[in-house]
């Protein structure tokens, strides 16, 4: 290789790094929420943040403003580690105890709901990262008084469904759980432990098990946010896996945004491959976990999100450093032919 080729050549792949970081820094979409049963904060999201239509979801917003529903994918602790009931009081079991979600605490049985009956059921978990870990999912006993701030107490002790590293596909968790005999109006509380981090996520989720009889005006049907409304509120979020918007939650444990910037470096003699290698860059968001068509398993994740933009980023970085030693190639070919055109 000659000292001007050497040098052309150190100077694409200067772009690399400068792509990677662009795109290492940009906000990543994290976690998820139950979406069947729906729960309130994902269903108040699907209403709309700035515009919900049922009265709750019109509370939730007047109590704390629209951004938690653009932060739907977020009501965690991030260092739970297991102790969900020493670190959440008795009535903040739907905000995991954080003033940012405290609307969704409020105790009224008019939330939106889902229908719910006994017995075998697929549960659905829309995620936005995948992590390893363990869903618990509990309900409420009989004689639940959903006009009364929620304690642990008003839960079963022990989970009526339970699953480690379930498989991703379509963008959810699911997996099945074998619901308990109830009447009326309940509430399916979830819980969703990383394995790989001390991090925790929490929803509550409306239920009426036949004909609601709580009383008052009929509560309307959940709905989940759709894909279109998840992305369009995408831009809206102060969500990302390197903190939570400062209120006393900051973190995830998880891999630092710096690891895998590793990524195999393209041979130094790169001009031969350099077609190739940008066309391999696929920029979709369809590589992302929890795009439609992903199915990944848990057991084989391990880390956070971020590790997916990341190397999407390293990709593109790579395509971009590709295409420049093309360019470069071709416009060296070019003026080679010239001076032998002379």
């Amino acid at each position: 290789m000659t000292s001007r080729r050497r040098a052309a050549t150190v100077a694409a792949l200067g772009l690399a790094p400068l792509a990677l970081v662009s795109l290492a820094t940009a906000p990543a979409s994290a976690h998820g929420s139950m979406t069947d049963p729906v729960s309130r904060i994902s269903a108040c999201f699907a209403e709309g943040p700035e515009n919900p239509v049922s009265a709750a979801c019109k509370a939730l917003v007047a109590a704390g403003g629209p951004q938690p529903l653009y932060d739907w994918n977020e009501v965690n602790i991030a260092n739970a580690a297991g102790n969900h009931r020493q670190l959440i009081p008795d009535g903040k079991l739907c905000s995991a105890g954080r003033d940012k979600y405290k609307g969704l605490d409020a105790a009224r049985a008019d939330w939106p709901s889902s229908a719910m009956s006994a017995g075998n059921r697929t549960f659905t978990y829309k995620a936005t990262a995948p992590h390893k870990g363990t869903f618990s999912l509990y309900v409420t006993k009989e004689g639940y008084d959903p006009s009364k701030p929620l304690a642990w107490s008003d839960l079963e002790e022990k989970p009526f469904a339970e699953v480690t590293d379930p498989k991703l596909e379509n963008g959810s968790y699911a997996f099945t759980g074998v619901v308990p005999n109830r009447t009326g109006r309940h509430l399916i509380y979830s819980i969703w432990q990383r394995s790989d981090s001390p991090e925790a996520f929490y929803t509550c989720s409306d239920v009426v098990f036949g004909k609601d009889s709580s009383g008052g005006a009929p509560a309307p049907t959940a709905s989940a946010p759709s894909d279109e409304e998840i992305a369009d509120g995408a831009g809206k979020s102060t969500v990302d896996h390197g903190g939570h918007g400062g209120d006393g939650h900051e973190g995830h444990g998880s891999t630092p945004a710096a690891e895998p910037a590793d990524a195999a470096a393209p041979e130094a003699d790169a001009g031969a491959n350099a077609p190739e290698a940008a066309g391999a860059a696929d920029p979709s968001p369809a590589a992302a976990p929890g795009a439609s068509g992903d199915e990944v398993n848990l057991a084989e994740t391990g880390g956070d999100g971020s590790t997916v933009y990341l190397a999407a980023g390293g990709a593109a970085a790579l395509a971009i450093g590709a295409a420049a030693l093309f360019g470069l190639g071709r416009r060296r070919t070019a003026a080679a032919g010239g001076r032998h055109g002379r």
